[in-house]
């Protein structure tokens, strides 16, 4: 009895100090966060700018949201909207090659061929969409398609992961009855392993598309084409209406995107 109390203070105890260890931990990492940044001074036209964008949201400039000479915001919106398609459909064509590189086939057991995939597709993460566009427009120009490039390439290194992620958790149940009837590798592939990996493979799609659109308004900063452009325009020029519809048009266009895109990936279960 007494050698069982003494173990449960000992457990007590080791669990005690295993907390504190973690809270110790955390306060001197936020704190080296905290005093290691170096907070400059709020710069005197910050209160007059942040009144000055509340307003141009609170009366926006209507007048920009069609006009039909196609730089206008639905026009604008619309190219936005057809970068980040364009980029998730490219990205997710090329994750399902790179997803079937890195996906273990044998569970618990290191592979060559599935580490060096995961590697690769952890390198190619490692490139900002910003940065991706930048160097895109010194290869191909300014413009639309050096965004879709930019957001297709990095996207592949998200996607890919998430692909061979569902591939290693699909049943071999079914690829194993083929193979026992006689079929070949690329009958399990067609027939029992795409089935079974194809809705994961959409409904990752659907979310990467979510944030491919809000991407793409931040990629025309840079002279990637879409709603950035002209918002970057309007804030240089201090047309703080013109700011103002544009934010307004971003936030509608991604709050429907992001409840149709939820609702259709609820659909694919």
């Amino acid at each position: 009895m007494i050698n069982s109390q003494r173990i449960n203070l000992k457990s007590q105890k080791h669990r005690l100090g295993k907390r504190w260890f973690w809270v110790i931990l955390i306060v001197i990492v936020y704190g080296w966060g905290i005093f290691g940044i170096n907070f400059t001074k709020v710069q005197d036209s910050a209160g007059v700018v942040t009144k000055a964008v509340l307003m141009g949201i609170v009366k926006p400039d209507w007048h920009y949201v069609y006009q039909g000479n196609g730089e206008d915001l639905v026009s604008v919106m619309l190219q936005t909207l057809a970068i980040a398609f364009v980029g998730t459909i490219i990205s997710a064509l090329i994750s399902i090659p790179f997803a079937f590189w890195a996906a273990k086939t044998k569970r618990g057991r290191l592979s060559v061929r599935s580490t060096s995939g995961r590697v690769v597709l952890a390198i190619i993460r490692t490139f900002p969409e910003i940065v991706l566009a930048i160097m895109f427009i010194k290869a191909v120009g300014p413009g639309a398609f050096a965004g879709v490039l930019a957001l297709g390439v990095h996207s592949v290194g998200m996607l890919g992961k998430l692909f061979a992620e569902s591939i290693e958790a699909i049943d071999v149940g079914p690829s194993e009855s083929i193979a026992s009837v006689g079929g070949n590798a690329v009958d399990a592939l067609m027939f029992a392993t795409l089935p079974q990996a194809l809705p994961a493979f959409a409904s990752y799609s659907l979310y990467r598309f979510e944030i491919s659109v809000r991407s793409a308004t931040i990629l025309g900063m840079v002279g990637a084409g879409g709603v950035g452009t002209p918002l970057l325009f309007a804030i240089q020029t201090r047309s703080w209406n013109r700011v103002g519809i544009i934010l307004i048009g971003i936030i509608v266009t991604v709050t429907i995107i992001d409840y149709l895109s939820g609702w259709l990936r609820k659909q694919l279960g």
